[in-house]
Order: structure tokens, then C-alpha cells, then sequence
């Protein structure tokens, strides 16, 4: 998909784990900020105080 299967295994291993650890980020700032803007229309609507 991003070409990974090129490069030797070394790099190769840098490169995932850093791929994935972008995408944690990605995912971490995602949920942040949809928890955020969503959390309190959610709580009220399940009746939370």
C-alpha cells in the first residue's frame, strides 16, 4: 500500500512502527476531539447528569 515491501528490513520495521504509531495519534486526536464535541449531547440524551 505505501510501498513498505521496498525497502530492507530494518527500515522496513522503522517504518511500520512509525506508521502505526501515526495512525494511534491520528486516532487518539480523532476520538479527542469527536468525545469532546459529542460527549455531553450523548450523556444528556441518555439521561446522565
Amino acid at each position: 500500500m505505501f510501498g513498505l515491501e521496498l525497502i530492507s528490513g530494518s527500515v522496513q520495521a522503522i517504518a511500520t512502527v512509525g506508521l502505526v504509531f501515526a495512525e494511534a495519534i491520528t486516532l487518539y486526536v480523532g476520538y479527542g476531539a469527536l468525545s469532546s464535541t459529542l460527549g455531553q449531547v450523548i450523556i444528556d440524551a441518555v439521561g446522565g447528569d
